[in-house]
């Protein structure tokens, strides 16, 4: 078993290589990210000023800053896109050679995404989180988040990771269909910034709204772990949110089985 997934090794380290050799572009992705923070930051303050309240939907105005840019750690660690992959080996017919190779395309496509996700983290990830810790000790008198809590939501982060990717995975069929993605791309990254809780908290919806979008498996790539890491969840409550991300990992990767079985047999090479 260990020799079979050791065969994946060499692609997660070619993609940390990749984004070690092209820092600049990663650098415009960190200044891009970390401005749309701060635009959300303002936002924020600004709601909370002028509300007359110090809590909304669930959280205090602390907890808010805390959410805001523990949402782009998170962000930033979780969200590593495959489907454009697929969608370019699709178009220039690549993907062909992956149906004679002794590999699995899909775990491939994995090991790559955690090679990108080791990066992100030592990178850009861990230092907005120290800071931030910093931050609530001595700006916000918050004190330092608990040895539990970073820890179950390293767990629950990491079940986010395996939710976005297999998600992704199985969006990028479509590329087998309409063999262009570039819009729909677009729209998916739309949708899921609303739907995960990335731009607003699933605490400021209805409640009905709320258990509908919990259910579902976006709210467990963002929402989930960045509550878990502010003590939202304990107990049972706990116990129940990582089991529901387990769930999803499952379910996510029997569907994209399933899809992949599928759509391969309709195969159509455009290039190659």
């Amino acid at each position: 078993m260990k020799k079979k997934y050791r065969v994946y090794l060499p692609f997660m380290e070619n993609e940390l290589k990749r984004n070690l050799a092209y820092k600049g572009s990663f650098y415009l992705f960190i200044l891009c990210s970390m401005f749309g923070a701060f635009i959300s930051y303002y936002l924020w303050m600004a709601i909370y000023g002028s509300s007359g309240s110090g809590v909304l939907g669930g959280l205090t105005r602390n907890e808010m800053i805390v959410y805001i840019f523990m949402t782009y750690v998170t962000g930033s660690v979780a969200l590593i896109e495959i489907a454009k992959e697929i969608g370019n080996d699709v178009m220039e017919g690549s993907v062909v050679m992956n149906l004679i190779k002794p590999i699995d395309y899909r775990m491939s496509l994995i090991a790559k995404a955690t090679g990108t996700m080791i990066y992100r983290f030592l990178a850009p990830a861990v230092f907005v989180w120290i800071a931030l810790e910093i931050y609530k000790v001595y700006v916000l008198k918050m004190g330092l988040t608990p040895l539990s809590n970073i820890l179950f939501y390293l767990v629950s982060v990491i079940m986010s990771f395996l939710i976005y990717v297999l998600f992704d995975f199985c969006f990028g069929m479509i590329a087998f269909v309409t063999t262009y993605m570039f819009g729909m791309n677009m729209a998916k990254d739309a949708l899921l910034g609303f739907l995960s809780g990335q731009l607003i908290p699933l605490g400021f919806f209805p409640e009905t709204l709320q258990k509908i979008f919990e259910f579902l498996p976006f709210s467990s790539m963002i929402y989930t772990p960045v509550m878990i890491y502010l003590g939202k969840y304990s107990g049972t409550e706990l116990a129940m949110v990582l089991l529901r991300q387990f769930m999803w990992v499952v379910l996510l990767y029997a569907a994209g089985s399933y899809l992949w079985n599928r759509i391969t047999k309709r195969l159509v090479v455009l290039g190659g």
